[in-house]
Formats: C-alpha cells, sequence, structure tokens
C-alpha cells in the first residue's frame, strides 16, 4: 500500500484483502440479483449485541415530477438497459428489504475477517471492549435504511461514447471494459439511483451533440473534443450542469463559439426545457482536472446552488461531494450520536469536505477543526460558516498528513479531542494515523468507511495494535467498540459503515 514500507506476512494481508474483497467481484452480484439466498436466517434490523438509539428516517419519499423528454429519442433495447442496471445497480431486481438483508450480511463479513485478521497478525493484541458474539469484534447495530430509495443520486456524472447503435455521440454510462475493446456507452434512461431530471440533460447534451459539428473525444489521446456531462441537483429542484471539453488546439475565439452554442443551445434552443440554475464549461486538457488545474467557467446562471441539511444552509459548488442528500442526512446524525461531543471537546474533523459534520455539531462543542484537500470544498465550508453564524469553526486546505500533526501540536493544552475521519476509498495517510495513535488528547475516534479493504483495513488496524516503536504508533492503542452500517446507495452493493473507536 502506498506509503507503508514495512514487511506484512504474505499469507495474511493478501489473503485477507482479497477476501474482503469477494463480495464485489464482476458476476457475483448480478447473479446474486437474479438468485437472492435464503436469508430465512437473517432478519433486517436484527441487532448481534445490544440496542442502538437512533432517530430512524421517518422522510417518506417524494413522488417527482415526469420531466419532459426529447420526443425524437427512442428507447433502446431492454436488454441493453437490464445488462446496464446489472452493471451500476446489481441490487436492483430485489426488494429493497432484501437488499439491506444482502447489505447487512456483507458487513457482518467484513467485520468477522477483520477480527480474525486481526487475532491472526503475529504480535498484534486487541482487547475486545465487550463479550464477541458471532466471532465479531464489537458490537454491530441495524442497518440504516436510507429515506429514499428511487432517484437519491444529487450528482451524475455521463460519458460520451459510441451506443449499442453505432452513434459515437450517445451520452450515458459504459458497458464493457477497455482492456477488452468492448466498451459501448448506453443511456441511463431506466437506472432506478439517477433521478429522471439528471436523465433529461443528459438526452438533451446528447441532442446538442448530434447537431455539432466537433466529433466527441472518445479516447483521450485520439482527438475529438466533447467530452463527459455533470449534472447536479438540489432538493429544490435547482440543476447545475457542467460540461467537459477538450480544447485540442482551438483558439481562443474558436473555443468561444463552443462556449456559446452550448449556452444557447440551453437558454434559448431545444435545452432549455432542462430549466437550467447553471451551466459550467471546463476546459480539460487531461483524463481529469481539478478547478485549481483549469477553473470551471459559468455560462450562465447561478454560481452556486444551496440545500438543507441538519438545520444548515450549506452551499455546493461545482465539484463538491455530496450524492445522497436525505441519506447523508442519517450519516451524519449517526456520526453525531457517536462522538458524544460536549462544550469542553474540540471536534477534529479529517477529510471534512464541506465541513457538514462539523459544523452541525458546532453549537454542542468548543471549536471545530476540519482539513480537507479540496480547496473549493474549504471555501463552501467557510461560507456555510459564516452564513449560519458560526463562529468556533477553524478549516484548513491541504493534505491532512502535512496539516494534522501540526495542528495537534498547537493543541497541546490539556483539552480533550474527539476525531472523526471520512476518508476516500483509498483510506488515510499512514502518517494520520501516527498523528491520531500519538496524540493522547484523542480519547474517541469516529471511522467513516465507504469500503473497508485496502488500505482502509491496515488504517483500523494500526488504530488498535499494541505500541510499535518501528511504526512509530507510540500512543496507547484504541478499542473498535461499535460498528453503524448506513445506506446511502440502495440498488448497489455499497454501504458505509460508521466505526467507534475510544481509547
Amino acid at each position: 500500500m502506498a506509503g507503508l514500507k514495512r514487511r506484512v506476512p504474505m499469507h495474511s494481508l493478501r489473503y485477507f484483502i482479497s477476501m474482503v474483497d469477494l463480495f464485489s467481484k464482476s458476476g457475483l452480484l448480478p447473479w446474486y440479483a437474479r438468485n437472492p439466498p435464503g436469508w430465512s436466517q437473517l432478519f433486517l434490523g436484527t441487532v448481534c449485541k445490544g440496542d442502538f438509539t437512533h432517530v430512524i428516517a421517518t422522510k417518506c419519499q417524494k413522488g417527482q415530477k415526469s420531466q419532459k423528454k426529447p420526443s425524437h429519442l427512442g428507447s433502446l433495447d431492454d436488454s441493453w438497459q437490464e445488462r446496464l442496471a446489472d452493471v451500476v445497480t446489481p441490487l436492483w431486481r430485489l426488494s429493497y428489504e432484501e437488499q439491506l438483508k444482502v447489505k447487512f450480511e456483507a458487513q457482518k463479513k467484513i467485520l468477522r475477517r477483520l477480527e480474525s485478521y486481526i487475532q491472526m497478525l503475529n504480535g498484534v493484541n486487541v482487547t475486545m471492549a465487550t463479550p464477541k458474539s458471532e466471532s465479531l469484534p464489537c458490537l454491530l447495530h441495524p442497518i440504516i435504511p436510507s429515506p429514499v430509495i428511487n432517484g437519491y443520486r444529487n450528482k451524475s456524472t455521463f460519458s460520451v461514447n459510441r451506443g449499442p447503435d453505432g452513434n459515437p455521440k450517445t451520452v450515458g454510462y459504459y458497458l464493457g471494459t477497455w482492456r477488452d475493446g468492448n466498451i459501448v456507452c448506453v443511456q441511463s434512461n431506466n437506472l432506478k439511483n439517477i433521478p429522471e431530471k439528471h436523465s433529461q440533460v443528459a438526452q438533451y447534451y446528447e441532442v446538442f451533440l448530434q447537431q455539432s459539428p466537433l466529433e466527441p473525444c472518445l479516447v483521450f489521446h485520439e482527438g475529438g473534443y466533447w467530452r463527459e456531462l455533470i449534472v447536479r441537483t438540489n432538493s429544490q429542484g435547482h440543476t447545475m450542469a457542467i460540461i467537459t471539453f477538450h480544447p485540442q488546439k482551438l483558439s481562443q475565439e474558436e473555443l468561444h463559439v463552443q462556449k456559446e452554442s452550448v449556452k444557447e443551445f440551453f437558454i434559448r434552443g431545444p435545452g432549455a426545457a432542462c430549466d437550467l440554475t447553471s451551466l459550467y464549461f471546463q476546459e480539460s486538457t487531461m483524463t481529469r482536472c481539478s478547478h485549481q488545474q483549469s477553473p470551471y467557467q459559468l455560462l450562465f446562471g447561478e454560481p452556486y446552488i444551496f440545500e438543507e441539511l441538519l438545520s444548515l444552509k450549506i452551499r455546493i459548488s461545482p465539484d463538491a461531494f455530496f450524492i445522497n442528500t436525505a441519506g447523508a442526512e442519517m450519516l451524519y446524525r449517526t456520526v453525531g450520536e457517536l462522538t458524544g461531543v460536549n462544550s469542553d471537546t474540540i471536534l477534529l474533523d479529517i477529510c471534512c469536505g464541506t465541513g457538514v459534520i462539523g459544523l452541525s455539531l458546532a453549537q454542542h462543542t468548543s471549536q471545530v477543526l476540519g482539513i480537507e484537500l479540496v480547496e473549493q470544498a474549504v471555501e463552501d465550508a467557510r461560507w456555510t460558516a459564516a452564513f449560519n453564524g458560526i463562529t468556533n469553526s477553524e478549516f484548513h486546505t491541504g493534505r491532512a498528513e502535512k496539516i494534522l500533526p501540526g495542528l495537534l501540536k498547537s493543541k497541546e493544552d490539556g483539552q480533550s479531542i474527539v476525531a472523526v475521519v471520512n476518508p476516500a476509498r483509498a483510506g488515510l495517510h499512514y502518517k494520520v494515523i501516527q498523528a491520531i495513535r500519538n496524540c493522547g488528547a484523542i480519547r474517541t475516534l469516529v471511522f467513516v468507511s465507504c469500503k473497508l479493504h485496502g488500505e482502509s483495513t491496515r488504517n483500523v488496524i494500526e488504530l488498535c495494535c499494541r505500541p510499535d516503536p518501528a511504526k512509530k504508533l507510540l500512543g496507547e492503542p484504541f478499542v473498535l467498540q461499535q460498528a453503524v452500517p448506513v445506506d446511502l446507495f440502495p440498488h448497489t452493493p455499497h454501504c458505509e459503515l460508521v466505526l467507534l473507536f475510544t481509547r
């Protein structure tokens, strides 16, 4: 794993990671979706140990208004739509209750393997907080369901490539692999996790591409111009669209013509039916460009959209990471309950994104300290704090492994610190784990994992192992106390797992 230079027993780590990853191997989940195993022994909401006082979502899924679609766009063959659904939303054939059972069982398997791996590691001594049950390392609570089951995504990314009918300007999702050379782009009209509004904007973008004289950029190094489309929406129905464009060798005058053409299409042309709140344009000369590398250019409309979350008005920028609004609210409430913060504690929010977790708890703690790599997300967090009158927050931009050690040193005044980490799938840098382990003021840690494998697994092991001077892990080990699964992604195998550690 990147950044970690030490020996690991060959028989343990690789084997464990491969077993954890088994659930997501291609072909397994679609088979489960068609032939769900018998779950008579597994009941939704069954607690392995104890009980969990938690506010379960009472929000009902709001009916979505049917969006106007271009009348001349024909429907694809059902087999293509089903194949796409099997890849993007492998659990779509199951009832939602059955999906939750599958996910709950998957989280139990992950925790069991984590327990067996920790016990198997030579020289690791982990003290269990409670008597073991079903070989689990901690108390596992019932899975918290998403309040919204269909059309829950507030951000969708659409690709442009050759469709099943050979149309090179098809806007949708990929089937196949680049390695096998069988990539095909399929419209996403029938995916259960995509809102109708998102599909509508994608369809009109395809209409625009059909009339554009410029070719799409199908393979990045082989020329072409028009690339992907990102659509963001909020609960008020406001819509932001972001178009990525490879400028190749176009002059500024020629680029201006293209910007005006797409702007005109969505303001006064057929795309006006989408009623966009804002339209952004990004010139991207790389496969992926951040706002810092290539700024988003606002072609028309409002620069931001806003959302109400946990009694806060939050600002959402073009590249903010924010997927399921109602589900995120349940996740953040769960995290807040587990932190147990009070007026004598500092809340340290690592990988804080737009700062919602920390800001929602600001009134209950003495200070909120946030660290985030994405500069625009930090700007959003600062705006949200100012708009909502929160004065005890402080946000830092940069890599956590560079900022955290110095930040913790500046807070060595005996005040208790509660840490929350919500890293990407790659997990936390080993220097972040070192800083947390070696800071005696941190007695409580809440770890939000979107996929507990690989580096995230190593993070948990290093939080719990006995002190190891060779790895600069000098502080008292943490004990994994509780785990709470939260479903943010219905119809997919993905599930957030919130872990509570104390020492």
